[in-house]
């Protein structure tokens, strides 16, 4: 029986990780280095992926900058055909690529382009890149695809803008149709659904401290997330030792789910953000009569 090691061990693998310029993406190319597999980081910024794939190269391990916008089809095409050619093939795809272009504008207020543009880069994106891999992996009959959803795809947050958390519900359900129709050919496909975890999306936020607290509040550990939790929880998702593992929703959030429910923003919280954001945007609209 293999050894835990040899389990999580990726050397030979080839991945692709997008939204890779920042936060989680950065985290998530970076440990997949770090267990062996070469890397094709990618993303819009190209200073931020040369950055990080000079990072990983530097550090003894083999990786490719490719500038891609998940939102167009032909880039999320020329991204896996570049890992292909310049690193022998794509054995995982993590697509992490995500934006929340609403901000906390409360959702009676969210402009119809705003919440396009949430969708397009979260659920169209995922799309798009999972597309293009799976045409370069179905054939080979083997690789593992992990979407990124959240626990805001789990069920409506106060807290979470409309957009977001409906396109990571439909991520949800797009990994599990992946699933089903790729599965009996060899290739497993996985959400990784995390809580509250610093990063360049969620910092705006998160350095207001009665909204911090009250995500503290929120979690059965008491505490937000740290980076390096999500390692364990992505290497499982991209090795063999996740080898039974597809169609799976992997929750890690410090017991946030684990509640029947959360409460309402506090009134000072909803006036501290409807100051915080421009033109009334994040000011509720109150009945006449109240």
């Amino acid at each position: 029986m293999p050894v835990a090691n040899e389990l999580f061990d990726l050397t030979g693998k080839v991945a692709v990780v997008t939204g890779a310029s920042s936060g989680l993406g950065v985290l998530f190319a970076e440990a997949l280095a770090e267990a062996g597999a070469a890397v094709a980081v990618a993303a819009r910024r190209t200073d931020r992926i040369e950055e990080v794939a000079g990072r990983i190269t530097s550090n003894g391990g083999t990786a490719i900058a490719v500038e891609c916008d998940v939102t167009d089809s032909a880039s999320t095409d020329g991204l896996i055909a570049a890992a292909a050619d310049q690193l022998g093939g794509v054995d995982i795809v993590v697509a992490n690529a995500g934006v929340v272009a609403e901000g906390a504008m409360v959702t009676e207020k969210i402009p119809t382009p705003v919440f396009e543009q949430t969708i397009s880069v979260n659920l169209t994106g995922t799309f798009n890149t999972c597309r293009a891999a799976a045409q370069h992996m179905l054939p080979r009959g083997s690789g593992s695809m992990i979407t990124l959803a959240s626990v805001a795809g789990l069920g409506a947050h106060y807290e979470v803008p409309a957009a977001y958390g409906a396109a990571k519900a439909a991520i949800i359900n797009l990994t599990q149709h992946m699933a089903l129709r790729w599965g009996a050919r060899g290739l497993r496909v996985n959400a990784l659904a995390p809580g509250w975890f610093p990063s360049e999306m969620t910092d705006l936020v998160l350095d207001i401290p009665p909204f911090k607290q009250r995500i503290i509040d929120q979690t059965a550990i008491g505490r937000l997330g740290e980076p390096r939790e999500l390692v364990g929880p992505l290497l499982l998702l991209a090795s063999d030792a996740g080898s039974y593992m597809t169609g799976t929703t992997l929750t890690v959030d410090g017991g946030t789910t684990a509640s029947v429910g959360e409460s309402p923003f506090p009134a000072d919280l909803t006036a501290m953000f409807a100051q915080a954001i421009p033109d009334g945007m994040a000011e509720p609209i109150v009945p006449e009569n109240a």
